[in-house]
């Protein structure tokens, strides 16, 4: 499942903006506003929200459910779950 806030970030590493993806995607700018607003997970349509996730995959992003291993390398960011104790400084 897709949150709001992943879809924001995905952009955010990409270095597009929502019309962008929406162009990428072949869905509209406002479907994207919608998806990006939304509270919880992003809700849609299936073919709408595979679209998206595709055209972000597609252009370098790898999408990661929760506790899900990434083996796709590179460079990326995640959002650690809040409940769950930081990790120590390091020197």
């Amino acid at each position: 499942m897709l949150t709001p806030a992943q879809l924001r970030a995905a952009r955010a590493l990409l270095g597009i903006d929502q019309r962008t993806l929406a162009r990428q995607a072949g869905v509209s700018l406002p479907t994207i506003q919608r998806m990006e607003a939304s509270d919880g997970y992003v809700r849609g349509v299936v073919e709408t929200l595979t679209r998206v996730v595709t055209a972000l995959e597609r252009a370098g992003v790898e999408l990661l459910g929760e506790n899900a291993i990434s083996n796709g390398g590179g460079r990326g960011v995640r959002l650690r779950d809040p409940a769950l104790p930081a990790a120590p400084d390091r020197p």
